[in-house]
């Protein structure tokens, strides 16, 4: 059964992200989120762990994505003769979850953005709260270390989120290129970009999976520290 402060929990919730929705007040909504996890026992340090997690495997699965929407587009610049619309759709297709998975990789990106700020704020602003100066210089140094390694992880995020664009873009003007042009001509157009094409998507490939050993390490060293 749940809990009074769990009704209210859930009900206070609700009528915030209400009220975000109607007004955009974004940041109270945050404040009223977050408050209520840690009444729960979740932290802002656990969120931002988990949104790393959630934000490395959903590079993983866009990674995994754009390597099928390579080997579908070499495989249309290999076809010979048939419907050509058939092939049309299969790139369509694989466009469009392309597209989809990378959405969901900058939504995860933004979001640990989120949690980060407001943990490093809340952070920072606690040191003043010691009294012993010791204490307060470790834990400033911890705060350094983490801000510092957290940085470093957005960085290369966010190379390798801004690597998908062109890609997409490239990918985007075949398919449109053969929409309108189901016949020898278009393919011949693809074979022209393909090998472009292909080394555009492995070198966005390269940054993911350099994207994802940095969140692994990042992670790794979060449970680390609270561990000691």
């Amino acid at each position: 059964m749940m809990s009074r402060f769990s009704i209210r929990a859930v009900f206070g919730l609700a009528a915030c992200f209400v009220f975000l929705a109607l007004s955009g007040a974004f940041s109270g909504c945050q404040s009223v989120y977050y408050g209520t996890m840690e009444k729960f026992g979740v932290h802002k340090r656990d969120m931002l762990v988990e949104r790393v997690e959630d934000a490395k495997d959903s590079q993983e699965e866009a990674k995994e994505q754009f390597a099928s929407a390579l080997e579908e587009f070499l495989s249309v610049t290999e076809y010979k003769g048939g419907d050509l619309r058939t092939q049309y759709e299969k790139l369509a297709d694989e466009l469009e979850q392309s597209e989809e998975k990378a959405r969901e990789v900058r939504s995860r990106i933004d979001s640990i953005d989120t949690v980060a700020e407001s943990l490093f704020s809340e952070w920072e602003s606690e040191l003043g709260q010691y009294t012993n100066q010791t204490l307060r210089a470790s834990s400033e140094k911890q705060l350094d270390s983490t801000r510092q390694a957290y940085d470093h992880l957005m960085v290369v995020m966010r190379r390798a989120e801004d690597r998908m664009d062109p890609v997409l873009a490239a990918f985007r003007d075949q398919v449109l290129y053969l929409k309108h042009n189901l016949n020898a001509r278009a393919l011949a157009s693809l074979e022209q970009t393909s090998a472009g094409l292909q080394e555009d998507i492995n070198d966005l490939i390269m940054q993911m999976e350099d994207s994802i050993e940095e969140a692994s390490a990042f992670i790794a060293a979060m449970q680390k520290n609270e561990a000691g």
